[in-house]
């Protein structure tokens, strides 16, 4: 029995170093794609990376959900969509993209003044108009609650709100295992684990598909992502306790796929959410987590009109 448990650990060690070694070698290969597209700045000791494209008199501020290897290219088949009226802005932040990996602490506050300073030393000045997608949306709302001044309002792509993290169950053993296949070059060896809903249902270029995979070996589970999920729980108490920001909410909600919540718990969530805003909408599509890559052009023919009238009611 010894025996044979000895022989399946060095199996296991054999097959963990033969991995970890072609992942090393595929990553050195693909380094020359490696290439961020925006700027990279100095933030709180880390380098941080912020895209922007396009001129308008609005910004909107694009916002990742948690463990987004990419953000640009994420957000790329709907912003492309909006940048002939309004200025985009990604901020990625440290351990997504292009964006420098650390072990730094993820609490909410934390991560919102990174964000904020990003924007600042980028040049680009609010307010803003926030996109966010996911577990983003609890960086969204504390910004609203903390500095509404600077916040226009949020188009909450499928965005998670803090009752989400009431009801959700985190299993942070399943979290660093995957984390520990991502180190060790085994999500190489999982078919199409890469195509993610950007590839398969956006509108990437073949150049940015191929960019996009590259970006994923080198950004799934990292340690600022696996630290936010951990944090994640505590960082929406804190915005709950902050109640409902008042500025204008607009949410596209999923049909709950990928959320881990079934179609109606999940909407119910979103819908009890907005039913609480002074001046909030609920559009509700068919499509999973990653609405922003699948149902893109609805999204921002529904965002224009929204915006448009954000600017007939100031005017008014």
């Amino acid at each position: 029995m010894l025996i044979l448990f000895s022989i399946i650990i060095s199996l296991f060690v054999l097959i963990l170093s033969v991995s970890f070694i072609n992942h090393q070698l595929q990553l050195s290969k693909e380094k020359e794609l490696f290439v961020p597209t925006g700027q990279l700045l100095e933030i709180n000791g880390h380098q941080i990376h912020v895209y922007t494209e396009g001129k308008g008199e609005e910004t909107l501020v694009f916002m990742s959900g948690g463990g987004t290897s990419s953000p640009v290219l994420d957000f790329k088949s709907l912003y492309s969509l909006l940048s002939d009226k309004y200025k985009i802005v990604v901020v990625e932040k440290a351990g997504y993209g292009f964006s420098e990996v650390t072990d730094t602490n993820r609490d909410i506050d934390t991560i919102l003044t990174e964000t904020k300073e990003a924007l600042f030393k980028s040049g680009v000045k609010g307010p803003f108009i926030l996109f966010p997608h996911s577990m983003s949306g609890i960086e969204a709302l504390k910004w609203a609650q903390d500095y509404p001044d600077e916040i226009k309002a949020i188009i909450g792509l499928d965005m998670a709100v803090p009752a989400a993290y009431e009801e959700l169950d985190i299993n942070m053993f399943l979290v660093r295992l995957g984390a520990l296949a991502a180190n060790t070059g085994l999500t190489r060896w999982v078919p199409n684990l890469s195509e993610n809903d950007a590839i398969k249902y956006g509108n990437l270029t073949d150049k940015e598909k191929k960019l996009y995979k590259a970006i994923f070996y080198r950004r799934t589970l990292t340690n600022d992502m696996i630290n936010e999920i951990n944090n994640i729980k505590a960082n929406a108490q804190k915005v709950k306790q902050g109640g409902m920001p008042n500025i204008p909410i607009l949410l596209f909600s999923s049909n709950g796929v990928g959320t881990g919540f079934d179609n109606k718990t999940w909407n119910g969530i979103q819908n009890d959410f907005i039913s609480k805003a002074c001046n909030g909408q609920l559009v509700n599509l068919d499509s999973s987590h990653y609405v922003h890559s699948i149902d893109y052009e609805q999204i921002a023919e529904e965002s224009k009109k929204f915006i448009a009238s954000l600017k007939y009611s100031i005017n008014f």
